[in-house]
């Protein structure tokens, strides 16, 4: 990822903390030569020193067959805005995009045993929707089984992390001013968010 030194973040623990607040995340491949894609949720998990990522395909999406043969990239990213010039002080400016976005790269191992199959589900639960626990719990045994066979579970230590936040470092704190005050104001949830990282990267500066 191209990330100019005043756009780097740098700091491990907010990598990961980004990570696990937008942990609905795109896994990249090749397969065939070719880049393949998937939108999946992943666990994002500390484990000592390691970061592991955990998540399942579907079986029968291709990519289930090719992820363990070579690196895999996740792209965690979710808040981004247009920045329009009128936020400038000179006439002389182009639009621009500010965002936020973590890669991390690794190689996927294979979860194939039913019981770690089965707590990495219940741990997705957990995460993502805990009220749903009991409903889980209540399925019939063959029901979850047919479920769990319909799927390709995997875990990835991080080998490298990178991080992005592009909040108008390089402009001047009129200008950044200027986008604070008109997103905080927006509708757009991720104007909000934004505006939201712009106050905080002021306040740590």
């Amino acid at each position: 990822m191209y990330t100019p030194k005043h756009f780097q973040l740098s700091d491990h623990q907010e990598a990961i903390g980004f990570m696990q607040k937008y942990s609905f995340a795109t896994i990249v491949t090749v397969l065939n030569g070719v880049p393949e894609a998937t939108h999946l949720p992943f666990l994002v998990e500390q484990r000592g020193e390691e970061l592991v990522l955990v998540s399942h395909f579907a079986k029968a999406n291709p990519q289930a067959g090719v992820v363990f043969n070579e690196t895999s990239l996740m792209i965690f990213t979710e808040p981004h805005a247009y920045i329009s010039p009128s936020n400038y002080e000179k006439e002389q400016n182009v639009p621009t995009w500010n965002y936020l976005s973590v890669h991390a790269y690794g190689k996927a191992a294979l979860i194939d045993d039913k019981t770690q199959v089965s707590q990495l589900l219940e741990k997705m639960i957990g995460f993502y929707e805990a009220a749903y626990r009991e409903q889980w719990d209540k399925l019939p045994d063959d029901y979850k089984h047919k479920m769990m066979n319909g799927i390709t579970a995997f875990e990835i230590v991080v080998t490298h992390l990178q991080g992005k936040k592009k909040l108008s470092q390089n402009r001047t704190e009129i200008e950044r001013e200027n986008i604070i005050t008109s997103f905080s104001s927006s509708a757009d949830k991720n104007e909000q968010e934004i505006a939201a990282y712009m106050s905080a990267l002021k306040k740590d500066s």
